[in-house]
């Protein structure tokens, strides 16, 4: 079968192998996809530079991608929820990803049944990000009633975390350029900022939570429209001790990302918040569950570009520096 793979770890130039690989086999507890569209994400572009390689150390060289929409073609003799001909999608396992192949063998507890509303190419646009927001709401200890900031809305994470976030009952700010705005409420956010013309640390406080996915400077500037107590999660700031230590890592793992994330940590503690990074796990039953809100509702992940399988490397720099209006997709028609 056909495979995209990182043979080296570069800063500077991924660029992923196109090579021939056997076809893998499944154990027990696995399902074998046929995959037909595979989402492409900032986060392939940070295991191809090296940057997680910290957290998980790949053995190169290495199927890439984390995203996967599929048919299932064989299920193990442990497998009971899925059946041959079922069209699913998933988050792969961290120590099992390769979504940018023909076929992927994995555990069947990463995957979800695909609402039939959605194509695969829009569902491809769903596991990660769906994912992300639902175990950062979990690790916020998010309840109804509450206020969440989701910076840098009008992107894909955001158009998934808006309408997840509404549908747990939260309040939702978001910011972004301004002609998305008629887009991103129609999503179900309750209040849009065109960062171009107004500065939201000056407009909003007293926020209960705040998505950062942004990271840098805007991170802390996330802080100042807090309230005391409140909780942030970030997808592009540090990891921190806290985060080593829900992830397993060794013991000396721990100390160092204690060490590297002490900035953030104290960062929060100067404005009387939490802090926590975030690094999204496979999850078939919270993806049904995300899928199951997502139908009721009838939502449909906002599509930048369309990408043909042999086309992945021009996909994942139309990822890494091209301005996005959503979801870079991998086709495998």
């Amino acid at each position: 079968m056909k495979a995209a793979q990182h043979k080296i770890y570069n800063k500077q130039n991924i660029a992923l192998d196109l090579v021939e690989v056997d076809k893998p086999q499944i154990s027990g507890n696995q399902v074998l996809i046929r995959v037909t569209a595979a989402g492409v994400n900032p986060l392939d572009n940070m295991i191809s530079r090296g940057e997680v390689k910290m957290i998980v150390p790949y053995k190169l060289p290495q199927i890439a991608g984390n995203e996967v929409v599929g048919l299932v073609e064989a299920v193990g003799n442990q497998v009971s929820q899925f059946q041959v001909g079922d069209r699913v999608f998933g988050r792969l396992p961290l120590d099992n990803i390769g979504a940018f192949a023909e076929y992927v063998a994995v555990e069947a507890t990463a995957f979800a049944k695909v609402p039939a509303y959605l194509t695969d190419v829009e569902a491809a646009a769903v596991p990660l990000t769906a994912l992300t927001i639902m175990q950062a709401l979990e690790l916020m200890g998010a309840q109804a009633g509450k206020t969440i900031f989701i910076s840098g809305g009008t992107g894909g994470v955001g158009g998934m975390a808006i309408p997840i976030a509404k549908a747990k009952g939260l309040t939702v700010i978001t910011n972004g350029a301004g002609d998305n705005a008629e887009r991103v409420l129609a999503l179900g956010a309750d209040r849009f900022i065109d960062y171009k013309a107004e500065d939201y640390t000056q407009t909003v406080n007293g926020v209960d939570y705040v998505l950062d996915t942004l990271g840098g400077d805007e991170t802390e500037k996330q802080m100042t429209i807090m309230r005391q107590g409140g909780h942030l999660v970030s997808l592009r700031a540090m990891p921190n001790g806290a985060f080593a230590k829900c992830m397993n890592l060794p013991k000396w793992k721990q100390v160092l990302f204690g060490l590297v994330g002490r900035k953030f940590d104290q960062m929060a503690k100067k404005y009387g918040v939490y802090y926590d990074f975030i690094f999204v796990k496979s999850n078939g039953e919270q993806l049904q569950e995300v899928a199951d809100i997502l139908a009721q509702r009838q939502i449909k992940p906002s599509i930048d570009t369309v990408y043909p399988f042999e086309e992945v490397n021009a996909a994942l720099d139309k990822v890494a520096n091209g301005r996005s209006r959503g979801k870079t997709v991998l086709s495998f028609k």
